[in-house]
């Protein structure tokens, strides 16, 4: 087989691929690298990867890049590695991969490069594994105890892929506390705190163990809930209602209680996430236009 047929068999795999040469310049770059990536051949090639552009992370968010690359260590050691990982896409978000990377080398057998094989982890297992590891990373709002909003957003990204992957679906919870401005201003800041760390406490006795909830700012918090029906999301949002509106907290010798607005969808095949995202705060400002403490699902 000549060396541009090679090329084609490469450039249609089902999985990501690229080639580089000893200073890992990107040589080569196969279409479905680009639909992974949304970096197409044309923005990669001849660019070298410690420039970093796709950002390779592990799960604890430390970068591949200078420490522990398997290019690096197919072209210095001339050995076969792989490793699970996430890359940045071009648009922002995390993708969580898994990367093989193995040695070229000339009809001599001097490595003059290597060849690099990634496709996006579709292994349940795999996937609630990093998830676990990536909670007790830096994106942790310092106050609840909980991800902040950029968390968020990242865990939202991963569960959107594997939904896609899986042919699953996930649902989103968007919660505002209803009146919160009001407590800060009437007990203070510290009183706040209390009542957050309460509506988080709500939150979590009532999620499942594949559930995340991140602190989106001021009274707002966004549930992400894999793999659920529009009727388990609804069950879950009225139980968080219910058992926000029952708590209530002592400070100062007074007796502050709180209760929650919540809207909820569960994506459609293939949704953005800013439109997963839009959607269920529209539901949340519908809960609150209805006379709050209840709970909207868009069906």
């Amino acid at each position: 087989m000549e060396k541009d047929s090679y090329k084609e068999a490469l450039r249609t795999l089902a999985g990501g691929v690229y080639v580089v040469d000893r200073t890992r310049k990107v040589l080569f770059w196969n279409n479905e690298a680009e639909k992974l990536t949304g970096y197409a051949a044309e923005e990669v090639l001849g660019r070298c990867c410690p420039e970093n552009l796709l950002h390779h992370v592990d799960a604890e968010g430390r970068a591949l890049c200078f420490d522990g690359c398997p290019l690096t260590a197919a072209i210095e050691e001339d050995k076969f590695s792989e490793a699970s990982v996430f890359l940045h896409h071009k648009n922002g978000q995390l993708v969580p991969v898994v990367l093989k990377a193995s040695p070229l080398k000339d009809g001599n057998g001097n490595i003059i490069g290597a060849v690099q094989f990634f496709s996006v982890v579709v292994s349940r297992d795999d996937f609630l594994s990093d998830l676990k590891k990536l909670r007790e990373i830096v994106l942790q709002n310092k106050l609840t105890g909980i991800g902040n909003r950029e968390f968020g957003e990242n865990v939202l990204d991963r569960v959107r892929y594997q939904a896609i992957n899986d042919n699953s679906t996930y649902g989103v919870l968007f919660v505002g506390l209803d009146d919160f401005k009001d407590v800060n201003e009437r007990w203070g800041y510290s009183a706040g705190d209390n009542v957050l760390r309460m509506a988080v406490d709500s939150f979590l006795s009532e999620l499942r163990e594949v559930d995340t909830v991140s602190h989106w700012g001021g009274g707002e918090f966004l549930l992400i809930l894999p793999n659920i029906s529009t009727e388990e999301l609804l069950t879950i949002a009225e139980n968080i209602r219910k058992l926000i509106e029952k708590s209530s907290l002592k400070y100062e010798g007074a007796i502050i209680k709180v209760t929650a607005s919540l809207g909820g969808v569960v994506a459609e095949k293939g949704e953005d996430m800013h439109s997963v995202l839009l959607r269920a705060v529209d539901q949340m400002h519908v809960s609150k236009d209805n006379g709050r403490n209840r709970v909207s699902i868009d069906k």
